[in-house]
């Protein structure tokens, strides 16, 4: 496996492991806001699709026939959902934002350059490659949002079900781990700082 294939490789696995984190969960819970910023897991989905269209469209010269009407919108539109955009029409545009990048990858060559009209005047010529990492370390920084807020919703933790990076524990296991941690940091805010 080559440089590229390696790392469009890693970002198709981000992609679905995003995706991933919307499974079983109501229209609710995929939308309601979970931090103090408003962050929700279709809108991480729905932001991610965007971004993709960006980076490996227009910075390729390879623009999607998709119009994305929260472009010209308030700041922020594109990490949360309205009541009239549905659950489907954002896993769709997901899907159609994949193939459209996945094209660009398969069809340009690492070194080939590119130009982000949105990035500082010195830092806008890039290639592929740079995008490439760009794009896996930022999708990878929104399913890491996903894992969370997720696991905050309803206990469910790791890239899928049986994720053996996920140590097995019972219900009564994880309280007691989560108790010795609680303890420490305690202890650790209660004594006096090093010199």
């Amino acid at each position: 496996m080559d440089d590229k294939e390696t790392l469009h490789r890693y970002l198709r696995g981000q992609r679905a492991d995003l995706l991933g984190k919307l499974d079983g969960l109501s229209d609710y819970d995929v939308r309601r806001p979970l931090t103090g910023t408003g962050t929700n897991l279709l809108g991480l989905v729905k932001h991610v699709a965007t971004v993709q269209l960006g980076y490996l469209g227009e910075v390729f010269g390879r623009p999607s026939e998709r119009s994305l009407p929260w472009e010209d919108a308030e700041p922020d539109a594109d990490m949360w959902v309205t009541a009239d955009q549905t659950r489907q029409q954002i896993i769709d545009l997901h899907h159609y934002s994949a193939a459209h990048a996945d094209a660009t990858v398969e069809a340009l060559a690492l070194d080939a350059p590119g130009l982000v009209p949105w990035w500082s005047p010195e830092r806008r010529a890039v290639t592929l490659h740079q995008i490439l990492v760009h794009l896996c370390v930022d999708t990878a920084r929104h399913a890491g949002h996903a894992d969370i807020l997720r696991e905050h919703l309803d206990g469910v933790a790791g890239g899928r079900p049986g994720d053996p990076n996920i140590t097995s524990r019972s219900a009564g296991e994880w309280a007691a781990y989560r108790a010795r941690i609680e303890a420490a940091a305690v202890q650790a805010g209660s004594a006096p700082p090093a010199t």
